[in-house]
């Protein structure tokens, strides 16, 4: 585990930031001053973005090929939302549950074969719970199966510009062939801000109740980070500890991505330093974070 950012380790960190880019013009490409020498997973790759012009901040890795994890749900609540947009589906439309659906390994609702769950708590338990079992719902009831989900994923992936993104199922489970990078992940975070402005909202929930429980959302940043309203978080044993996500304060928005770090602190520490570097108005509580 990291240890607690110093005071010198935050001076160090603003001035490198603010020493220009070490690749291409307008982009920090060198890692952050604050990291510890040596410390870096060989999964690691990070990217910043402001979201209204596109233009990348910060890249590290940006276009390595990485394990997505649950940051595949991304794409299953971008094609779901759109079929709500559509009309196809209302918030209330009950999807059924298959045997194989509710075979799911977690994380999951525990849904039973031949149960319902409307789309609205579907889209809650994605953004929430990051529920495999309700994510193979959704892909059976929009596509017919999985696998013709995947392909209207992948053709999705595509007409967005996402060009080194691999998709092989709806919640991002390991499949070796299931890959993305965290530039194409960034895209994908900016066109569900720009494409469904209303549902992305769901995004910045912070608990879910289903069936009696109430589920906290993964993204412990959320109501920690000022300004902090999503997305996603992702984590399986090849791809580390991943989180897209997005901050908007006064008036500005930036998307970070972060992935295969070795821990949830080391990701989260990364992310709030990235915000804080990014962002106007840094938090001590960034500085702090374990």
């Amino acid at each position: 585990m990291r240890p607690r950012f110093s005071l010198v380790a935050a001076a160090l960190f603003v001035a490198a930031c603010q020493s220009g880019p070490s690749g291409s013009a307008g982009v920090q490409t060198a890692p952050l001053a604050y990291r510890e020498s040596g410390a870096r997973d060989p999964r690691f790759a990070a990217i910043v973005v402001d979201a209204a012009s596109g233009k990348i901040l910060h890249a590290e890795d940006a276009d390595a090929q990485r394990y997505p994890a649950s940051l595949v749900k991304m794409m299953t609540l971008y094609l779901l939302f759109s079929a709500v947009e559509s009309g196809r589906l209302g918030p209330q439309s009950e999807l059924i549950v298959s045997a194989e659906a509710a075979r799911q390994p977690p994380s999951k609702l525990g849904l039973r074969a031949g149960s319902t769950i409307r789309v609205a708590d579907a889209i809650a338990a994605l953004c929430v719970k990051s529920a495999n079992d309700v994510a193979a719902v959704v892909a059976e009831n929009l596509a017919g199966s999985e696998a013709a989900f995947a392909s209207e994923m992948n053709r999705t992936a595509r007409s967005l510009g996402m060009r080194s993104t691999t998709f092989r199922n709806a919640s991002g489970l390991p499949d070796p062939a299931q890959t993305t990078t965290a530039r194409d992940m960034a895209v994908l975070a900016r066109a569900l801000q720009t494409r469904f402005p209303t549902h992305y909202a769901n995004f910045s929930r912070e608990r879910f109740s289903w069936d009696g429980k109430v589920y906290e959302n993964t993204n412990k940043l959320l109501g920690e980070v000022s300004g902090m309203d999503g997305i996603k978080t992702g984590y399986t044993n090849a791809s580390g500890f991943n989180l897209a996500t997005s901050v908007r304060r006064g008036g500005r928005r930036i998307i970070v991505v972060v992935m295969g770090e070795s821990s949830s602190a080391a990701r989260n520490a990364e992310v709030a330093a990235l915000v804080s570097a990014y962002m106007p108005g840094q938090s001590a509580w960034a500085l702090s974070y374990r």
